[in-house]
């Protein structure tokens, strides 16, 4: 009856004489009766394949397919045919941490590969294997400047920076005793300022930035570093991985620490899910990064192969000695991004980036030229932007929302973030622009 069952009557009789109980139900007997389900299950009748895909075909055709103007961390970039049939063969949609590292060669070899990737994105020495999402990253960061401080233990942590990485920065500190401080922003960046006050005070052990930041900002860092450098403290910025193929690096701004979320590159939106999280430091913080770093070596034979290294097993296998509890990393949306990146290329990437721009600058304009929009800042931006609204903003939405159009964000009651990705072409453009036109008639 229950084919797929892997236990036989006889192994069930031999577990529970070995447990003591003479019927499975007594496993459950610590479970109050009251909060017992003892109805039948609403289960649909058993259908045959051609049934059941009929079935999902016609709860897929209950979607709604948006044209997305969204973005605020998650944007929908576009994803080359070609990953997901290779991430989806067998070796690769079953990976995970190596616990047995050096016979997982093929894991580690697009790890190490995925870590070239990422400090040639960054300018930083070293990467790790990647982390579960830019927030944890940022509040792994956070850590790491408390961890290598002997005396500080705040962080000042921008304005700007994206309030859900934010939230989960504070979740963390809380529980390891660091203090989060936030510098204020001054029309949309990050006023310099209050972070040389903050530094001045002491006790800082590191300063965390965002670029481009919450509002699509391209910020200006210059001189930040070597007021943070002067303090003994950590300089850490988080980034869109796939603003980095045009953008400044970390490393060129002075960073100690990149971090940032790696959906940009190629990975869908999925409804929020999976991304992944990368981190890049120097290289005197390399034995402080959390996650696991892959080397290369050679074997006795003097072959290419490729190890764990830099870290002791004790930083993953022993809670109380490790240097983070994150000890494995989300390995196969590394893999896809490895793909993409390899797809791509520099120039690919660059080009992809350089639509981005474009496209949302195109946007910008011509929203200004309703008359209905004004800029919200006075600032340089690259593919994402913030523009006042003069009428109803969730009405505005609605009727985008009405025509197939997710069409961005809202900040405050007028504020709008809009993002423009490679995918959206001029006349999906064009069409925002008339919809929003339409709405005020």
């Amino acid at each position: 009856m229950y084919k797929y069952f892997p236990h036989t009557q006889e192994d069930l009789d031999v577990m529970m004489r070995a447990t003591g109980i003479t019927h499975l139900d007594d496993l459950f007997a610590e479970i109050p009766e009251q909060i017992r389900w003892h109805g039948d299950y609403d289960l649909p009748h058993s259908m045959s394949e051609i049934e059941i895909r009929q079935y999902f075909s016609r709860l897929c055709e209950q979607n709604q397919r948006l044209t997305v103007f969204a973005g605020a961390g998650v944007y929908d970039h576009y994803t080359p045919s070609v990953i997901s049939s290779l991430v989806e063969r067998s070796e690769y949609l079953t990976s995970y941490t190596p616990y047995q590292a050096e016979i997982s060669q093929g894991t580690l070899h697009y790890i190490f590969e995925f870590q070239s990737m990422m400090t040639a994105l960054t300018g930083l020495a070293i990467s790790n294997a990647s982390m579960y999402d830019g927030t944890t990253a940022t509040a792994e960061a956070v850590l790491m400047a408390a961890g290598q401080s002997k005396k500080a233990n705040k962080v000042v942590v921008s304005q700007t920076v994206d309030p859900k990485t934010l939230q989960v920065v504070r979740t963390y500190a809380h529980f390891h005793g660091v203090e989060i401080v936030e510098a204020a922003e001054k029309d949309g960046a990050t006023d310099k300022a209050d972070v040389a006050r903050l530094l001045n005070e002491g006790g800082v052990a590191g300063v965390v930035v965002q670029q481009p930041n919450r509002y699509g900002v391209v910020e200006d860092f210059g001189g930040l570093a070597d007021a943070i450098h002067a303090q003994k403290a950590l300089f850490i910025v988080n980034s869109v991985a796939a603003d980095l193929a045009l953008l400044k690096t970390p490393a060129e701004w002075g960073a100690d620490v990149a971090v940032g979320d790696g959906q940009s590159l190629g990975l869908p939106m999925s409804f929020g899910g999976p991304s992944f999280g990368y981190m890049c430091c120097t290289e005197k913080l390399m034995r402080k990064m959390p996650g696991r770093i892959v080397g290369m070596t050679r074997d006795n034979r003097g072959q290419r192969a490729f190890v764990l290294t830099l870290q002791a097993r004790e930083q993953h296998i022993r809670r109380q000695k490790a240097t983070s509890n994150i000890c494995s990393n989300e390995s196969l949306m590394a893999l896809w991004a490895t793909i993409y990146l390899s797809v791509m290329g520099k120039e690919g990437l660059k080009a992809a980036a350089r639509a981005s721009y474009g496209g949302a600058h195109y946007l910008y304009d011509r929203l200004l030229q309703t008359g209905r929009f004004t800029p919200a800042f006075d600032q340089p931006f690259f593919n994402e932007f913030c523009v006042r609204y003069d009428g109803d903003a969730d009405r505005l939405l609605q009727h985008l929302l009405s025509h197939g159009i997710l069409g961005g964000v809202k900040v405050d009651d007028h504020t709008l973030m809009i993002a423009v990705t490679e995918k959206r072409t001029k006349e999906e453009i064009d069409r925002f622009v008339t919809l929003t036109e339409e709405e005020a008639l």
